[in-house]
């Protein structure tokens, strides 16, 4: 389903969909669970928020049994090229370029990120 195209997630609920993510599924409860180690929520705010992502096709839901099981509908790559695309077309006037060097004025990167950044780089060049 592509209807992360028609609308983006909240910021709480990619706080959900973080969690789903890296849960792979997870019940309402346990969703909350992990939510309330950062922030304090209640139970109910997390399954309307859950119901309502639900509606709108971000995640899937299992309900076959008496505890629904939830599975993110959309990818977090999707979700970051989606979010992105936002950034780079209203704030860096459509530049990647000028987001990349923004972004990396700003770091304080491994020797491993770097390696990764400068191979990226190659290959974008050996593309051209």
């Amino acid at each position: 389903m592509e209807n992360e195209k028609l609308s983006r997630p909240t910021d709480s609920e990619l706080e959900i969909l973080s969690i789903l993510w890296e849960k792979k599924n997870a019940s309402v409860r346990e969703v909350h669970e992990e939510l309330s180690k950062t922030k304090e929520s209640g139970y109910t705010t997390t399954l309307k928020l859950m119901q309502i992502m639900f509606e709108k096709g971000f995640v899937t839901r299992d309900d076959s049994k008496k505890t629904h099981i939830y599975f993110p509908q959309i990818t977090r790559e999707s979700t970051r090229k989606q979010f992105v695309g936002k950034i780079i077309n209203n704030l860096f006037s459509g530049s990647p370029a000028a987001l990349a060097l923004q972004a990396l004025g700003h770091a304080s990167l491994s020797r491993k990120e770097l390696d990764d950044i400068q191979e990226m780089i190659d290959q974008l060049k050996a593309n051209q």
